[in-house]
């Protein structure tokens, strides 16, 4: 029979199957057929097709793999290979901000490029805006002017960009409408509240929520492997209207994201608005746009098309690479 995974580690899976009953599973043999090792080779969201134990309802094994939509993944720095985080989706959800920890735009830009390397939607939430306001009337107006505008950066770009606060409310409706009747992805570091956000969206699903480290103002992983949630959205997101649903993968806090499969050379093609320029360069595709003359991509960068801190990103994203040196 057909299931969708909702969670799982090394060789056992949690498997929703069609007959409405959840299975714990083992891969049989090896049917998840790639052309790379993966440090888990299926993620929740994946559609397979399940042998029921025969002597146990709870039990079963996975004979194969549906083909995926997509996946979203990142190089797993301990495990030295690509790790699978989640598949099938809408939307890529990249929570961040602005403090508390503290706003990490190049965590974002490195997500982002990895979602247009795998041909997502990505949406940007940046969550607590509260601790944004509250930088307006503590002295710290230049450092939130600086964070308005590299959301307003990408949006700009064209990214779907959500000001919320699982806190106050502040702005949770639309978010609510958005991922309703969807199968979203929730990406972000420790700490930036992608279980609060679910927890207010439904009242009913109490996920643990972390405290952050005083010393580093990192958050602790209260989410230890992605999950796949269904939620029933909270009635006064909805205004009033009862038993909309919308579908969550819950993916554990990153601290560090490592882009996966994307040489240094090739992503610029993953920055949207570099894309245009790439090949117009006098020396072509072979053209590192930084020093080279004629470079489309630095004249698009002087004459404000490419903004500074988008191109600050990319080199610096571009020097990890090479380096194999990342930064949190």
């Amino acid at each position: 029979m057909k299931g969708t995974v909702v969670a799982g580690t090394n060789n056992l899976f949690t498997v929703e199957c069609e007959d409405e009953l959840i299975r714990a599973c083992t891969i049989k043999g090896k049917v998840v057929k790639t052309d790379r090792d993966f440090y888990n080779p299926i993620a929740p969201g994946d559609h397979v097709e399940v042998e029921p134990d025969p002597l146990n309802e709870e039990k079963g094994q996975i004979i194969s793999l549906q083909e995926r939509k997509n996946t979203f993944l990142r190089w797993n720095v301990k495990g030295r290979c690509p790790q699978l985080l989640a598949s099938n989706l809408d939307y890529l959800i990249l929570v961040t901000t602005p403090d508390e920890p503290p706003f990490r735009p190049r965590f974002t830009d490195r997500a982002l490029a990895q979602a247009e390397h795998q041909g997502i939607t990505p949406v940007i939430v940046c969550n607590k805006w509260d601790l944004a306001e509250e930088m307006q009337t503590d002295g710290r107006q230049e450092e939130y002017d600086a964070i308005d505008k590299r959301l307003n950066i990408w949006s700009d770009l064209g990214y779907k960009v959500l000001r919320i606060s699982a806190k106050t409310g502040e702005g949770m409706t639309e978010f609510a409408e958005l991922l309703e009747d969807h199968l979203s992805a929730f990406v972000g570091q420790s700490g930036v509240g992608k279980s609060s956000l679910i927890n207010v969206m439904d009242n009913t699903c109490v996920l643990k929520t972390g405290s952050l480290s005083k010393k580093y103002g990192r958050g602790s992983h209260t989410t230890t492997k992605g999950t796949l949630i269904h939620l029933t959205l909270n009635e006064t997101l909805t205004e009033g209207v009862q038993g909309r649903k919308a579908n969550i993968i819950d993916t554990p806090g990153i601290r560090r994201f490592v882009l996966d499969d994307i040489e240094a050379q090739d992503l610029a093609l993953y920055f949207r608005e570099f894309e245009p320029y790439i090949g117009k360069c006098k020396f072509g595709l072979n053209c590192k746009h930084l020093t080279e003359p004629d470079c489309a991509v630095r004249k698009a960068l002087e004459e404000g098309n490419i903004t500074e801190e988008r191109y600050d990103s990319w080199k610096r994203i571009s020097r990890e690479i090479l380096t194999g040196s990342w930064e949190d």
